[in-house]
């Protein structure tokens, strides 16, 4: 295990920017450059792939597997690992999770197997086994049930948390491979993306699907998919560089689409996470990059640089203060993104952009706008309009 510093510039809103290079190796210490102003701490100490991140132990610890068969909890102060589990896997592991006590850890691995842990002896409770290969998976907010997506038949499980006991077992679920699947806030729908390019939303009491997005508008697979905590959006993220944001509880969707987010990306979008608030959303790609997306005004704000290959997850703590990511190159990172909205490189680039910081005539918070923008168009932010949408100029809808 080691925890140094990277000498890539880590804010790239201008790749004509000139950035001074040439950052020193220390331990468990920050990189702090001069025209950036962002800190980051590298972390290593898995030696293949790491495939997913997450804050835990409210933001106090992260935890993180990979394809080199181990899931690890480590301490964010330090760097170091606390706990290594391991042996429980025979093939790469591909998602991680706790339950809200931390008391649980649940593995996925591409052995076919989902495996539930003790967090604190590391040992293995219970596994369960799927025909083909765990593609993804989920843990409730209430710590009851496992959902898990697998490559045969696109098969979606349902999961007792406890007891590994499958409660539900449908298959065909997806035409194509399940790439991600989510279960809500509430903990009452799962929702489902493939790369058929369709999204499902399937209820956990009525047992039956009461969403199905046949034509999400994605030009290309539906890699991942992140719920807002109010439950009420859904962001899906795909291989066409785009992000789309759902508005699932009201349904507006139906009659007028969903928001689109682009122009941001440069490669396939592998992960995406709102913020505890819901005004950040985080995405990372194949492109190497990490982007911080306003919701309210649905428009990048920056992006990070230097993973040396893929971002495979991201996460960002409850505060906003910091972004975690993890990436093929076997490394982690930790981002201080707390005073990025005073960096001059982000505020010149958001006044290039034409872009201005107006309150919200309907629930009173901030949000980015072209000033170009009609003044009716923009008086409330993305949100709002999406809930009160006849007055504003929405895109077409998707055929359903």
């Amino acid at each position: 295990m080691s925890t140094d510093i990277s000498n890539i510039d880590p804010l790239a809103l201008d790749e004509n920017i000139q950035i001074k290079k040439g950052g020193k190796k220390e331990t468990a210490s920050w990189e702090h450059q001069e025209l950036s102003q962002i800190l980051i701490k590298v972390i290593r100490g898995h030696s293949d792939e790491v495939s997913c991140c997450h804050f835990c132990f409210e933001d106090s610890k992260i935890l993180t597997c990979s394809h080199d068969k181990t899931a690890k909890l480590w301490d964010i102060a330090n760097g170091a690992p606390l706990q290594v589990y391991d042996g429980g896997h025979s093939a790469p592991i591909i998602k991680c999770a706790l339950t809200p006590d931390n008391k649980r850890l649940f593995t996925a691995s591409w052995d076919k197997t989902v495996k539930a842990w003790d967090v604190e002896t590391g040992c293995i409770l219970w596994a369960f086994f799927h025909d083909g290969i765990v593609t993804s998976f989920d843990v409730s907010s209430d710590g009851k049930y496992v959902v898990s997506g697998s490559d045969a038949k696109y098969t979606l499980n349902i999961i007792d948390a406890e007891t590994g006991t499958e409660l539900c077992h449908l298959e065909d679920h997806h035409r194509s491979t399940i790439t991600c699947c989510r279960i809500d806030p509430d903990s009452q729908r799962v929702a489902s993306v493939s790369s058929d390019k369709t999204i499902k939303l399937w209820d956990l009491e009525t047992k039956r699907t009461t969403i199905f997005i046949n034509k999400s508008g994605h030009g290309n697979v539906i890699s991942n998919c992140s719920f807002s905590p109010n439950g009420r959006y859904l962001c899906t993220a795909s291989w066409d560089k785009t992000l789309r944001l759902w508005d699932i509880k009201t349904g507006q969707f139906r009659t007028q689409g969903a928001v689109t987010l682009d122009e941001g990306h440069a490669g396939n979008i592998s992960s995406c996470v709102f913020s505890k608030d819901s005004s950040v959303l985080v995405s990372g790609s194949y492109d190497k990059t990490v982007i911080v997306w306003d919701m309210a005004g649905a428009c990048k704000k920056f992006v990070l640089k230097g993973h040396a290959d893929w971002v495979t997850d991201v996460d960002i703590s409850s505060d906003k203060k910091w972004i975690l990511s993890s990436s093929k190159d076997s490394t982690v990172r930790l981002w201080n993104i707390e005073n990025s909205d005073h960096i001059p490189a982000v505020i010149e680039t958001r006044k290039a952009k034409g872009l201005k910081i107006v309150k919200c005539e309907e629930c009173g918070k901030p949000f980015s706008i072209n000033q170009m923008e009609d003044s009716e168009f923009i008086s409330k932010c993305v949100f709002c309009r999406l809930a009160s949408p006849s007055r504003y100029h929405l895109p077409s809808p998707p055929s359903l």
